[in-house]
């Protein structure tokens, strides 16, 4: 037995109006594509953004929408969010935790214990102190109210040199599953999106990739393609919509079937790659002979 769910009823379950939505780091890349999909569905956006020119150009691109200018990592600074959310709004509605940086990318025995710390405050610390402080104005939005952590597909795979990161994007992905049952009985949902490489101004794929390679791109992943900031904005609005009512605890991934058919790779320099070049006689490993 199947349902049809009118058109109408799917614009009222992606009309957003009358909801607060905070989105850390939602000054560019993916957290700007989500702020800007929760505008354009009708949300009252705030957006804590670190950078001075992608604040102003967000400010510009989203009319409207409230940029407080800080950097998350400061103890301190999710208090002061919360307050003022609480001041301008009484409650939020989605809190999308977007913020994260491989910040230090070598291997794990050359980085100082100041690195690790660093590492582990960009991607977990800040976004426990922040959801922290929201949950009290999220409570007040009541059931329906949302927690989004942008992680990683390295939340569900080894990345080579990134290993404090994939540890911090892995204890995010333990902390959504456990909150989601604390606050399961009040009606919060809490989620994730787990991006592939995505192309932002942070993996610019244009750098990452030389360009006699990009040709290769539609075999690197099931889907053909890298990811665009778009695709997690449209996971977030599904994720907080009523669409999702009964998903909470779980990690949405984003991936273009990237994690089903993962795999790294050694080259014959000793480096690791997960972007194999491919020719007519089949899979090369770069470094070696077509």
């Amino acid at each position: 037995m199947t349902a049809n769910v009118p058109p109408a009823q799917l614009a009222q379950a992606l009309d957003f109006s009358g909801k607060t939505v905070l989105v850390t780091g939602g000054g560019v890349g993916i957290g700007r594509a989500i702020a800007e999909a929760f505008a354009g569905a009708g949300a009252r956006v705030v957006i804590a953004e670190i950078d001075p020119a992608n604040a102003e150009a967000v400010e510009q691109a989203i009319p409207g929408a409230r940029v407080i200018r800080c950097d998350v990592r400061q103890r301190g600074v999710g208090q002061m969010l919360a307050e003022r959310i609480a001041a301008e709004t009484g409650k939020l509605d989605v809190l999308v935790n977007n913020v994260g940086h491989f910040v230090h990318a070598r291997p794990f025995a050359m980085l100082s214990e100041e690195e690790v710390e660093e590492i582990l405050d960009t991607n977990l610390g800040q976004l426990l102190r922040v959801t922290r402080a929201m949950i009290p104005l999220l409570r007040k939005a009541g059931p329906g109210a949302n927690i989004i952590n942008v992680t990683s597909i390295e939340a569900h795979r080894g990345i080579p040199y990134c290993s404090v990161y994939a540890a911090a994007k892995w204890a995010v992905t333990g902390f959504t599953k456990s909150l989601a049952l604390e606050l399961g009985p009040e009606g919060i949902r809490v989620n994730d999106i787990a991006p592939e490489t995505t192309d932002t101004p942070q993996v610019a794929l244009d750098y990452m990739i030389p360009p006699e390679n990009r040709v290769h791109e539609e075999r690197w992943i099931p889907l053909g393609r890298f990811g665009r900031p778009a695709d997690c904005a449209g996971a977030a609005l599904y994720l907080a919509s009523p669409l999702a009512a009964w998903v909470t605890g779980t990690a949405l991934h984003v991936d273009g079937g990237a994690l089903a058919a993962a795999g790294w790779y050694r080259t014959p320099q000793g480096e690791w790659t997960n972007v194999p070049v491919i020719s007519g006689n089949g899979l090369v490993i770069p470094g070696t002979a077509a």
